[in-house]
């Protein structure tokens, strides 16, 4: 089969590797179209690692292990691939587990699939597993603040779509160009709000804070941890609040002693946080089904795995605003 490692350098090699076989609690998938994420370019540089990046996974069953007993060979899913193991989604084939795979509606797209399983899952253990907050199916009862900072993001559009079935509300989003994007999102009857960093560090924290309205603001999932959104955050947390951040923090600002600061790595779902992966997952397939869980908008980027390239290079210069790239496996160049 065909699929495409990405160097240290950020290059895009397209290489002929055997298919691979899962182990007994993994599925073989067909891939039809891979998501991608930032992480896809920034990983391979950090580690000076060469591997197929690709994680998010959308196509059909090929073949399932021998402890396989929820899907079978011609099943839709999606499914998150481990991150920096082999045989990821950036091939014709790509290898699951079965606890993070799901099946998806006849009505969702493998385009819009692909667009689903890091980004969801990442918004998911940073608002349930991190910041304790009440689960969709036990809702609040009553007013819970939430700052979502970079809401137009994959992760932060995620991250409201579960707080609005959590009933978590005043959701206070920030966000920049894609403002519009938000505001179909949220539901100002119940005091949602949208604050734009475009104005500045200063401006961001007087509008976090008056958009508090005089309650303390005890959590906040930060979506991009990057350009001081969490130092912003910090000026307005009040004593025994709880961020969670997407990325590692500066070494050079300290977390105010009274902030319990936590990093959402999404990998714990292959790790301490089986149990929350394998509900949730099956929870967003229902919610695909139902049409409160809405996949993030997508552009397809040419060429298959020829385009991934492009792909990693828009992503690396900023240009993904309210869009997931994805890739149709099937437009590989020399494919049968």
């Amino acid at each position: 089969m065909k699929e495409a490692v990405i160097t240290p350098e950020v290059k895009v090699n397209i290489i002929d590797s055997p298919i691979p076989k899962p182990n007994a609690d993994q599925v073989l998938i067909k891939v039809h179209v891979s998501g991608s994420n930032p992480k896809d370019w920034k990983v391979p540089a950090w580690r000076q690692v060469t591997v197929n990046q690709g994680d998010d996974i959308a196509g059909v069953v090929q073949e399932v292990g021998s402890n396989v007993t929820e899907f079978k060979p011609g099943d839709r899913v999606a499914a998150f691939h481990e991150m920096l193991s082999p045989n990821g989604s950036y091939g014709e084939y790509a290898i699951a587990w079965q606890h993070t795979t799901f099946h998806i509606p006849q009505k969702t797209t493998f385009e819009e699939a692909a667009a689903i399983p890091l980004a969801a899952m990442t918004s998911a253990v940073g608002l349930y597993v991190h910041l304790g907050l009440p689960q969709p199916w036990t809702p609040a009862t009553e007013p819970i603040p939430l700052i979502i900072y970079g809401a137009a993001s994959s992760v932060g559009a995620y991250a409201i779509q579960f707080a609005q079935k959590s009933n978590i509300h005043p959701l206070i989003c920030v966000a920049g160009n894609s403002q519009a994007f938000v505001e179909k999102l949220i539901d100002r009857s119940k005091g949602d709000v949208i604050v734009d960093y475009r104005a500045g560090d200063d401006a961001v924290v007087e509008a976090l804070k008056k958009a508090a309205g005089g309650s303390k603001l005890l959590y906040a999932m930060d979506a991009i941890s990057e350009k001081n959104s969490y130092v912003n955050m910090h000026k307005v947390l009040a004593e025994g609040s709880k961020i969670t951040l997407v990325l590692p923090p500066s070494q050079e600002h300290e977390v105010p002693p009274y902030i319990t600061q936590s990093g959402t790595m999404v990998g714990s779902v292959h790790a301490e946080h089986k149990d929350f992966g394998f509900v949730c997952f099956r929870y967003i397939a229902r919610g695909l089904q139902e049409g409160w869980f809405k996949p993030q908008p997508h552009e397809v980027v040419p060429g298959g795995l020829g385009g991934i390239q492009t792909g990693l290079e828009n992503l690396r210069a900023g240009k993904a605003n309210a869009v997931k790239y994805v890739f149709r496996i099937g437009e590989t160049e020399g494919l049968q």
